[in-house]
Parts: structure tokens; C-alpha cells; sequence
């Protein structure tokens, strides 16, 4: 990993930090590409079940280090390590378990592209929001023009990202963006609990949900056709008799993802 890049396991989240405070954290590629390895990590790994996308100091990310990344978008795609995923979930297979990220002061271009390429978002109210490439003589390449318009309608969409212009925390809340805002110096503690509150669910099914939300956003008759036919080796897991038997035991369910 890229001294930029730190992964701290704590349990079974994953917690993958942005570490270059002294640059606002300023993405360069070698970071993003660790992004990616540490994600691929978080798949594979059975005993983890979440992941959650932080950053040092006071501000998220100002950014891609555009010295470094120009070339870059120059000759094609953003990369994808060999043995990572796209920390976009763009290209190549996806994550297929749960991210939480927390967002604080700066989160700029490609921050909030990460940002929406988690799952459940949390932001400082000191955050700022800008998706500012239109300034810069180019447009979003990560996915904002994908997903903001999904997930926050098209006139919210199109306000910042043909303006470029900044928006607060609040505001990204309103347009559903961040589901949660928090005093500043909180939003990687509420990130994991909210993480924490995920991996104490079973696993399959935490899984499962994640598959078939994301596949009712391309095809919703495809997702609705697959909720039976997936539903029925999970029946099957010990994770499904443990629930019921903790239901009659009245205690915390003990998942193993089996």
C-alpha cells in the first residue's frame, strides 16, 4: 500500500483511509489504485463484512493531483490495479459487500465520486461539496454524471454539476446525496457504527440485498425475477437457523456468513 493509503481491520469492517492531510489529501494515482487493493481485500476476506472510506485531517480529498493525473486521462480509462477493484465500481466486477464513508471539510471532484460509489454516507457539517471539472476545461469521468442524477433528480444534478459550484453539507443531505450529518470530528465515529450495526446482520443476506438493489437500478423485473430463485440457498445456511433460533431465544443473533 502507498503510505498515502492506510487499512486498519477492526473486526470485521475494514477501515480505509485517505492519509496525505498536508495536500488535503490530494488523490494521486498510486493512492487510487490502493483504494482499490484494499476493496479487493475487503471482497475477499470472508471475516469481513464492511467497509468504511475515511480520511485524515480536516479535509476529505481536494481532488486528483492533476500533475500526475492529466497524462493519465490523456491515454484512456482511470486504471484498475491487477490485483484491485475500480474504487468507483465502474469497470470490472463490483464490490459485493456493504461501504460507509465519512466525509469532512473539503470533497472535491473525484471525493464525491467516491463518496457515491459507497453505500451509506456520512458528512461533517463543515463539509463542501464541488464537482468542479467543468472549471477546469473537462467534465466528471467517475461516475457523477451517473449517479448524481439517480440519486439526487435531474434539476439537483444539473445545478452543481453544470455550475460547478460549491453546496454544504445540509444541501447534500436535501438532495439525498449523505444520509446523515454530524458535528465535525464525528462522521468517522458514526461511520462505524453504522457499519457496526451492518455486520452484526447475517452476512448472506446483507449480500443478497446489496445484489438485488443494485440489479432493480438496471433491470427491475430482472431483480424481481432473481428475489425466489436467490432467496432459496439462503434458506439453507446456518445463518437462517441461528436467526430464527436467537428470535426464540430472544438474544443477539450470532451470524457466520455460512
Amino acid at each position: 500500500m502507498s503510505e498515502h493509503i492506510v487499512v486498519e481491520r477492526r473486526g470485521h469492517l475494514l477501515l480505509v483511509g485517505l492519509n496525505r492531510p498536508q495536500k488535503r489529501n490530494a488523490l494521486s494515482v498510486d493512492m487510487y489504485l490502493d483504494i482499490g487493493r484494499a476493496y479487493a481485500e475487503l471482497d475477499r476476506d470472508e471475516a469481513l463484512r464492511c467497509g468504511i472510506l475515511h480520511a485524515a485531517g480536516d479535509h476529505f480529498t481536494g481532488g486528483l493531483d492533476l500533475a500526475e493525473w492529466t497524462p493519465v486521462f490523456a491515454g484512456g480509462p482511470m486504471p484498475i490495479a491487477a490485483d484491485g477493484l475500480d474504487p468507483v465500481g465502474l469497470q470490472g466486477p463490483p464490490l459485493t459487500k456493504p461501504l460507509v464513508s465519512a466525509i469532512q471539510g473539503i470533497c472535491f471532484t473525484i471525493g464525491i465520486e467516491l463518496m457515491l460509489a459507497t453505500d451509506v454516507r456520512v458528512a461533517a457539517s463543515d463539509a463542501r461539496f464541488g464537482q468542479i471539472e467543468i472549471k477546469r476545461g473537462i467534465y466528471p469521468a467517475g461516475g457523477a454524471t451517473i449517479r448524481m442524477p439517480r440519486e439526487a433528480g435531474w434539476g439537483n444534478a444539473m445545478r452543481y454539476l453544470l455550475t460547478g459550484d460549491e453546496y454544504s453539507a445540509e444541501e447534500a443531505r436535501r438532495m439525498g446525496l449523505v444520509q446523515e450529518v454530524v458535528e465535525p470530528g464525528r462522521q468517522l465515529e458514526r461511520a462505524v457504527e453504522i457499519g457496526e450495526r451492518i455486520v452484526a446482520q447475517a452476512p448472506l443476506g446483507v449480500r443478497a440485498t446489496l445484489a438485488s438493489s443494485r440489479l432493480a437500478l438496471a433491470d427491475e423485473a430482472q431483480a424481481a425475477a432473481r428475489l425466489s430463485p436467490d432467496l432459496l440457498p439462503i434458506m439453507a445456511s446456518d445463518d437462517v437457523r441461528e436467526g430464527l433460533q436467537s428470535f426464540l431465544e430472544r438474544r443477539q443473533a450470532r451470524f457466520t456468513g455460512r
